[in-house]
């Protein structure tokens, strides 16, 4: 039984009388009566009305235990807690994520990263992540004293930054890059790191480009859904999807500005040398040699997909594809032509992490 707090209550229980000449001489008795009844039948204590007339205002009813003490407050819903989890998620980072398992909807279908940019109704589909990230996706024309070559970049800023391989515009005097919406333009070499076989370029009077979204992969893990996308044999916005086959893998590739040219001198058909396991693929690599850590994956590459984006399901770039085997290197059989699900990508965490070099010239060390 609720009791208002303006009320008084005597230790011994009795209650006051009132003074009060108006005020009605049978209530007082008949509270205490009926406050006798209910104590022996369990229920709480109550007390007299407040001799004061008019009463005064009442006051927020405070629930009182059996034995005087205040009820403990009774748990809030559930859906309160949640909510507040939410917000706590959302102050402390990791919305996305947060919020997805929180509410047990739109779950996350990579662990590389907690982001999307791919719709949830479209959300770990091939065709989603196709058409958020074509966009940001480029064709790459270069042209040398010794040919031309065609590969893929990435672009990663509005004002037209784009990465992609230290192998397909070495040693280029004329850069001209061609957008998903078959816009062309002009770019220029800004900086190159043949150690870890990236170069960043920039295209003249370009504004208003679709960004990609660089992703986290050190989250990356071995059976993650993956989609390629670039220009094998100058077929721009080529899709093509797989898994990680492996991570960490020892790839060696050529520095020397020469193997670039042999590949122009093929009309950008022919394939970029590596090394891996202790065995060379697609021709001799040359004296000048790096190795960087890179992911394997099963998504088919092929020549003109170097430079292109490895993205997982949530449509955030998690690698640079930059080396690829194919059988109609040592073959001129036609059943043995194309891809064989060996390929491999520079981790877009070591493209954050050599962006400022690349932004100041680079290097070639």
């Amino acid at each position: 039984m609720l009791v208002d707090m303006t009320e008084s209550i005597r230790r011994d229980g009795e209650y006051e009388t009132s003074e009060n000449p108006y005020a009605n001489p049978y209530e007082g008795a008949q509270q205490h009566a009926y406050a006798q009844q209910t104590a022996a039948e369990g229920e709480y204590q109550t007390s007299a009305v407040n001799p004061e007339w008019p009463p005064p205002p009442a006051q927020p009813p405070v629930a009182l235990a059996v034995d005087g003490a205040p009820k403990k407050r009774a748990r809030r819903p559930f859906a309160l807690l949640a909510a507040v989890a939410i917000v706590a998620a959302a102050v402390g980072g990791g919305t996305a994520y947060g919020i997805q398992e929180l509410t047990g909807s739109d779950t996350v279908v990579s662990s590389s990263t907690s982001a999307s940019v791919v719709p949830s109704s479209q959300k770990g589909t091939v065709s989603g992540v196709a058409k958020a990230v074509s966009p940001s996706i480029v064709e790459i024309s270069a042209t040398s004293s010794a040919g031309s070559s065609t590969g893929s970049g990435v672009i990663i800023t509005s004002d037209g930054e784009i990465i992609t391989n230290n192998h397909v515009v070495s040693g280029a005097t004329s850069v001209k890059v061609s957008t998903s919406d078959g816009k062309e333009y002009t770019a220029e070499v800004v900086g190159t790191d043949a150690s870890k076989d990236l170069a960043l370029i920039k295209l003249q009077d370009a504004s208003g480009l679709t960004a990609a979204t660089l992703g986290d992969s050190d989250g990356v893990q071995v059976g993650d859904e993956v989609v390629a996308i670039g220009s094998p044999e100058g077929l721009t916005g080529t899709v093509t999807s797989g898994i990680v086959s492996a991570l960490n893998r020892d790839v060696t590739v050529s520095t020397d500005e020469s193997q670039q040219q042999q590949q122009q001198q093929g009309g950008g058909s022919g394939q970029w040398p590596f090394e891996f396991g202790g065995q060379e693929f697609n021709g001799d690599t040359g004296s000048s040699t790096t190795t960087y850590k890179a992911i394997q994956t099963d998504a088919s590459l092929n020549p003109g997909n170097s430079g292109g984006a490895l993205i997982d399901m949530n449509g955030n770039i998690i690698g640079i594809n930059s080396a690829m085997y194919s059988a109609s290197g040592s073959s001129s059989s036609s059943s043995e032509a194309g891809s064989v699900g060996l390929g491999f990508a520079i981790p877009i965490n070591t493209v954050k992490a050599d962006l400022d070099t690349l932004r100041a010239g680079g290097t070639d060390s």
